[in-house]
């Protein structure tokens, strides 16, 4: 729709553990015509600290109402270090144990160009996420969930010559209290859930043994 694969877009995923901007950096590697890859994270922003050359430090993390990206260490971070350092496995298992055992490890130089190369990045105060989810749903009708709109944050403060797609990753539903505190509005049910409540509710109870659980999905796909 915006003119690829003629032209090139960009990407700013809002991310935590690093999993869907890493399948947009494979994407890329194989030949899909994307520009920019933007990092988008909130206050607990590791990731944006390592792409800015700030190291891989942990800091702990703040609760905040972005909730899925409350994230510590990025799990996939790691597979992307592993193409940085030229898919040298010992290399990036020192690294790993480095920030298991002092909680911060050093990315090359040569591997932080790479990554700086690669990726672009930014990140979003919870006041910042709140303001986002006010003036876009003034300015487009549109609203967002509160990781959403850390993405759209981010990717405001890098648009440049290609189009930028930002990704959204939930309803607004799910986080009634931060759309209601941004916008003064409670986001509805979408119209397939909207009776959810009034649903009969179906429960089983298994007891806590691995036997018991085992035979509880054997009996179900036999039916």
């Amino acid at each position: 729709a915006l003119g690829a694969p003629h032209r090139k877009v960009s990407f700013t995923v809002p991310t935590g553990n690093f999993g869907d901007i890493f399948a947009g950096y494979v994407a890329k590697r194989m030949g899909l015509p994307i520009g920019k890859l933007v990092v988008a994270t909130n206050q607990n922003d590791i990731l944006h600290r390592a792409i800015s050359g700030k190291g891989y430090i942990k800091q702990g993390v703040t609760p905040s109402i972005s909730p899925s990206m409350d994230i510590q260490v990025s799990s996939n971070f790691e597979r992307l270090l592993f193409d940085l350092y030229d898919r040298d496995g010992a290399a990036v298992a020192g690294q790993m144990d480095d920030l298991a055992t002092t909680g911060s490890c050093k990315i090359s130089q040569g591997a932080l160009q790479r990554l700086r190369d690669g990726f672009a990045s930014g990140r979003a105060s919870e006041e910042e996420t709140l303001a986002t989810i006010k003036t876009t749903r003034a300015a487009t009708g549109e609203t967002l969930c509160p990781h959403s709109a850390v993405g759209v944050h981010v990717a405001e403060n890098h648009l440049g010559d290609t189009p930028m797609i930002t990704l959204a990753t939930a309803h607004p539903a799910k986080f009634p209290d931060a759309v209601q505190a941004a916008s003064g509005i409670s986001a509805p049910l979408p119209p397939r859930m909207a009776d959810l409540y009034d649903r009969d509710e179906r429960v089983t109870r298994v007891a806590c043994d691995f036997d018991a659980v085992a035979a509880l999905i054997k009996e179900r796909i036999a039916t």
